[in-house]
This record gives C-alpha cells, structure tokens and sequence, in this order.
C-alpha cells in the first residue's frame, strides 16, 4: 500500500475527470501553485502574448519568448543575444558599453603612457608647435655658434702664427698659445653649458603646454622660465658636481697611492677598477637627477628640493628611466650624426687641397663656417626630442605615482590651466599652498562659524 495518490485521484484525478472529449491533458502542478496563462502542452503557436514567460508550446520557464536558442529572448529577463560571440550575452539589454578613453587634449592622452607614446608626444610637440620647438633652438643656437665660431676663430689665428713654415714652435709661441688655448676653451664650455641650460628651460615650458593641448610663443615661454633660470642654473651646477665627484675621488685615491710608494700595477688596477666605477656612478646619477630640471621649471623648486624631488620620482623605477632615457639618447645621437654628415663632407672638401700636415688639421673659415651650420641644423632638430622625452617622462612618473592625470584632466576640462595657474597645476598637494588644500564651503555654515550679522547674506 502507498499513499501516494494514483492518477485518477485527488486534484490531479479531479483534472482528468473533468476533461472534455479532445481536450489535450494538463500538466500537475504541487498543490498551492498556480499555473501561469498558457501553460498546457496543447497551446497552439502564438496563443499566448510574448512577455507571458511562455512561448510556442509552454516549454521554458519564465523570460523565454522562444524556444530556439538563437531567438531572442533566450536566457534570464533583460538579455538580448544567446550566443558568446554576439554582443550583449550575459549583459544587460543593449550590450557591453565601451571602456571609457583616457581624454587627449595635448600630446600624449592623460593617463600611464608607454615608451612608445613618449616617443611620439616628442615628435608631436615639434610638429604642433614648430615655431616655438625649432625656433627657439635654431636662435640660441645660432647665438652660441657666432660666439663659438668667433673663439675658433682667434684659436686658428694665433694657431697660424705658431706654425708658420712648418717650423717647430718655440716656447714663448707655445705659452702665447696656451694662453689664448686655455680660456677660449674654458669659455666655449661655460658657454655649452649655459645654452643647454636655457634650452632645457625654454622647451619645458613649450612641452609642458602642449600636454595641456596649448600653443605658446618664443616670447611667452621666454616670460614664463626667465625668472627660473638662476635656479635652474644653480641645479645644473649641483648636478655636474655629482658627476665630478667620483672622478675627484679617484684621483685623490691614486695621488695618495703614488705619495706612499704604491708600486704602478696597483696603480693602474686602481685606475681601471675606479675609472669603470666612476662611469657607472655617473650613468646612476644621470638617470636619478634627469627630472631636476622640469621640477624647477614646472613645480618652481628650489634647486636642492628638485634634486630631491627627481631622486624621490624615479628611486623604484631607475632601469625604466634609464631605458628610455638611454633609447632617446640613441635616437638623438644618429639623427645628429646623420644631419651633420652633409656639412661634414662639404667641410672635408675645402680642406683637401692642403699641402702639408699641418694645413690639413687647421680648419679653414669656410670649413668653421658649414661646420657651424650643420650644428645649428641638427641641434635645433634634436634638442627639442630630447627636452620633450624628458619632460613627458617627467609626467609620466607624476602620473603613476601622484595621479596627475586626474589633475591636468580636471584644468583642461575646467580652463583653469592658463596664465599663472599654469604653475599651480604641476605642484604637488605638499607644495601647492593653502589654496590648494583649503576645503570648500559646504551646503550650509561652518560648525565653529558665528552667525552672519543682522541684513547680511547667509554663509551658503
């Protein structure tokens, strides 16, 4: 015995009984549920409305419009394409929406950019703005070339008259020589220096613009970093101290090696081990201070804050640094090797018909004047690569450590990154004053606020 009803008893019984003569037989159901409209096997096709939770025949619980798969319908309410490779499958009604793009108002798109992207912000800058790229390299070159030209030029003089009819000079022609040698040299370095300096600060601000999406002139960018350049010339200086200070102590080390009677293999093993030394010291600070000069320019640091300041930005990321530095240096060196080989050739042909040694290794005007030329062309071409690698590197770093796209994406989509705002958009929040800092009025007065006197305005 069971009881378990059988078919012809209890409500499922009842149902039987109850049909009619070719009727189709009704599904049970558990007691205390209730059947859906169009629930028997027997509804014809299109019987029962789409959205009912039944379709052609009842088969499919509540969301299928169709039985086929490839139907619409298929799945839970609310989903729109059955198969993986359709859009819309396992989304809501409409399909995935598109990641959202990182805005690009300048050259390079405000987020983390890759080595490439870098690369081509470069190249962009001087594209988009060429005049104040190209110019202003092509004129502070072309100023450091006259000056440059002008020494070579009394070197070659006093040069001429040392050797006149390949006779061997004298002492009194050598110290002569040596006298004008000597700090004509010295200048011409100090010169070097001061326009790679200048450059470095001019482009900066050019490039810094341009990852905003601004144009600026020679003459604004000459206002902007004009104030700049004693600090930035105060940072270079520290920064080539760095890297005379290993070699200053090698040569103390071997000076007081040779004082104590060291014999000359120890002094020459010393000389090669500190030599290897010495160059991968200053290849580490290279890489560690490579940011001091845009700290200077775009955060208005001191220069011991930015020696400090491009030490803190790239201490955990040194070898990708000096990867890109070290790929732009590459990039830079054979695009000026390859605009200077024309000039080169010219230059080596006035010196070809020379007649003796001696006039073939004193560079004729015509020769100082191509070679200076061929300068000028290529370092008005690479020293904005160059500037525009290291500043967009610079915002790169910021921008994966400090979030500074957030920032410059706020200012360009507010309009406040002009004019002198333009300097308060690149300082960080430590730095940034308490402008910067000051919490915003709420909806309503200050807890610790008095009240506002009699007929003046509310606080909100």
């Amino acid at each position: 015995m069971t009881d378990t009803p059988s078919w012809g008893e209890g409500e499922a019984g009842d149902q039987e009984r109850d049909r009619g003569p070719g009727e189709p037989r009704q599904p049970w159901f558990p007691p205390g549920s209730q059947a859906p409209p169009g629930a028997g096997y027997g509804v014809p096709p299109g019987a029962v409305p789409p959205g009912t939770g039944y379709g052609q025949g009842g088969y499919g619980p509540p969301g299928y419009d169709q039985p086929g798969h490839s139907q619409p319908g298929y799945g839970q309410p609310g989903y729109s394409q059955p198969s993986y490779g359709q859009p819309g499958y396992g989304a809501p009604r409409g399909g995935w929406a598109p990641s959202p793009q990182a805005p690009k108002p300048g050259v390079i798109p405000l987020r983390p950019v890759a080595v490439g992207e870098i690369l081509d912000g470069a190249f962009t800058s001087i594209r988009r703005n060429p005049k104040a790229t190209l110019g202003i390299a092509a004129v502070v070159l072309t100023i450091s070339a006259i000056i440059t030209t002008s020494l070579e030029l009394v070197l070659l003089s006093q040069l001429n008259l040392t050797t006149q009819a390949d006779q061997p000079p004298t002492s009194a022609q050598l110290a002569g020589m040596l006298a004008v040698v000597l700090p004509s040299g010295l200048t011409a370095l100090v010169l070097a220096y001061i326009v790679q300096i200048l450059l470095t600060g001019l482009l900066t601000v050019v490039v810094g613009r341009g990852v905003l999406g601004q144009r600026i002139t020679a003459g604004e960018a000459w206002r902007s970093v004009r104030s700049r350049l004693p600090a930035l010339l105060l940072a270079m200086l520290l920064v080539g101290l760095a890297y005379i200070g290993p070699w200053a102590g090698l040569i103390v080390v071997l000076l007081l090696l040779g004082v104590a009677g060291a014999p000359a293999a120890l002094l020459v093993i010393v000389g090669v081990i500190g030599a290897i030394a010495s160059v991968v010291v200053d290849v580490w600070f290279w890489a560690m201070f490579s940011m001091s000069a845009a700290a200077v320019v775009l955060e208005r640091l001191r220069p011991g804050q930015a020696l400090a300041r491009s030490w803190r930005l790239v201490r955990n990321s040194f070898w990708r640094v000096f990867g890109i530095l070290l790929l732009a240096f590459i990039i830079v060196l054979v695009a000026s090797s390859v605009l200077r080989l024309p000039f080169t050739i010219i230059s080596a042909v006035f010196s070809a018909g020379a007649s003796s040694f001696t006039q073939a290794i004193q560079p004729s005007l015509a020769s100082l004047v191509i070679g200076a030329i061929g300068g000028i062309i290529a370092g008005a071409i690479t020293q904005p690569i160059w500037a525009g690698v290291t500043v967009l590197l610079y915002v790169d770093l910021r921008m994966r450590r400090e979030g500074l796209d957030l920032v410059l994406q706020t200012a360009t989509s507010g309009g406040t990154a002009s004019g002198d705002d333009f300097a308060t958009v690149w300082r960080p929040a430590e730095t940034a004053g308490p402008a910067q800092t000051a919490p915003q009025p709420g909806p309503g007065p200050a807890a610790d606020s008095s009240p506002p006197a009699t007929g003046a305005p509310p606080a909100w």
